[in-house]
């Protein structure tokens, strides 16, 4: 099944996510959705919120095989970052410069509730702490730079009224 993907302005995407307390065949079938849906919209990543379910899931896929990741924590961070261009499916049409931890350790449960515990670096990195940022109800907008942010406030304002707009049509 292919969600709908949930955009700026949704309050959905800053509500409070709860932890996964049972890893069960609904859950599965969740994340199994989420990937349909994150390669159908040409995605690297998706987590929950962005389909409207509170929830402390997400997958990622940079190509290298997909990631089921479930109550998500980055355990060490490395001191030394990076800035690149990252854009999101919540906020469509928008790429600015992010700063991120280069190197980071992480622990979550898999699909089939084992514990895994991984060192990430680079675009893995990346993608796993814009997605970990999703269950925090932060958007990678709200990491940049303030000039940015002013440049890009019109279309986001915008987006906003639209996103309003087409659920009071529904």
């Amino acid at each position: 099944m292919i969600y709908e993907i949930r955009t700026y302005g949704d309050p959905c995407l800053i509500d409070l996510n709860q932890l996964v307390v049972d890893v069960d065949d609904e859950t599965k079938k969740l994340l199994d959705d989420m990937l349909e849906t994150m390669y159908d919209t040409s995605g690297v990543g998706l987590a929950a919120p962005q389909i409207g379910v509170n929830k402390q899931l997400f997958v990622i896929d940079i190509g290298n095989g997909p990631r089921k990741v479930i109550n998500p924590e980055i355990i060490e961070m490395s001191d030394d970052c990076n800035e690149s261009d990252e854009g999101c499916l919540s906020v469509p049409g928008i790429y600015k410069k992010v700063k991120r931890a280069n190197r980071i350790k992480v622990r979550y449960l898999n699909e089939n509730k084992e514990i895994v515990e991984e060192e990430m670096e680079g675009f893995l990195a990346k993608a796993f702490q814009h997605e970990n940022d999703h269950l925090n109800g932060v958007l990678f907008i709200e990491r940049i730079s303030p000039i940015s942010r002013r440049m890009i406030s019109k279309k986001l304002q915008l987006m906003k009224k639209a996103r309003v707009k087409n659920s009071t049509k529904k």
